[in-house]
Parts: structure tokens; C-alpha cells; sequence
């Protein structure tokens, strides 16, 4: 089993950044990838960001590229957000995986976190 709490979503205006973390517990956090979903009302959960199990590998979906920044070190996984637009709100999950590298898919990942609420005003 693994534990996740997310932290550090909030209210911030267009173009302002926000930082995330996901603290992980319970078994090694080495053992799995990790990755960022967002959901916003009435849409589908869809892929972030997500990284490797050793680091070395990130991925980004195609809206936040050049944007968003993954890492992650000893139990904790954050997302840096910059240049926040509108259609960034949305509720962030942090997720776990089993594979090595993280994949895009929501049905690959093992654990959830409760997820934490991001509003970018206009």
C-alpha cells in the first residue's frame, strides 16, 4: 500500500505559478513512477505530468509543456506551475504506478491521492 496527500493547490490569477506536492508513505516510493492528472467539472481525468521511477525520465502532456515541471526525491513528488491559465483549473490527483517509466494511462496507475483544488482566476 501507498498513502498520498497532495498540497499547495489554491486560487492564483492568470499568469502567476503554483506549487504542488505529493508526499508519498508506505511502501518503497522508488518502487513505482509517478504521475499529475488533472479533472475538471463535467471532463475526463486526463495526464499531466509524470516521471520515472529513478527521475531520470519526465513526461509532459501537450497543453502544459514548457510550463509545468515534475520531480520528485526521497517521498515527495511536486509539480511546478507557471504561466497559469484559466484553463489550468481543475482538481490535481498525484498517482502511483507499478511500471517503470510513468505512464499516460489512468488505469496503470495503482495508488490515488484525494486530489487538491486549482482555480486561476482571469
Amino acid at each position: 500500500q501507498v498513502q498520498l496527500v497532495e498540497s499547495g493547490g489554491g486560487l492564483v490569477q492568470a499568469g502567476g505559478s503554483l506549487r504542488l506536492s505529493c508526499a508519498a508513505s508506505g511502501r518503497t516510493f522508488s518502487s513505482y513512477a509517478m504521475g499529475w492528472f488533472r479533472q475538471a467539472p463535467g471532463k475526463e481525468r486526463e495526464f499531466v505530468a509524470g516521471i520515472s521511477r529513478s527521475g531520470r525520465t519526465t513526461d509532459y502532456g501537450d497543453s502544459v509543456k514548457g510550463r509545468f515541471t515534475i520531480s520528485r526525491d526521497n517521498a515527495e513528488v511536486s509539480l511546478q506551475m507557471n504561466s497559469l491559465k484559466p484553463d489550468d483549473t481543475a482538481v490535481y490527483y498525484c498517482a502511483a504506478s507499478s511500471f517503470t517509466l510513468a505512464p499516460r494511462r489512468v488505469r496503470s496507475y495503482d495508488y490515488w491521492g484525494q486530489g487538491t483544488q486549482v482555480t486561476v482566476s482571469s
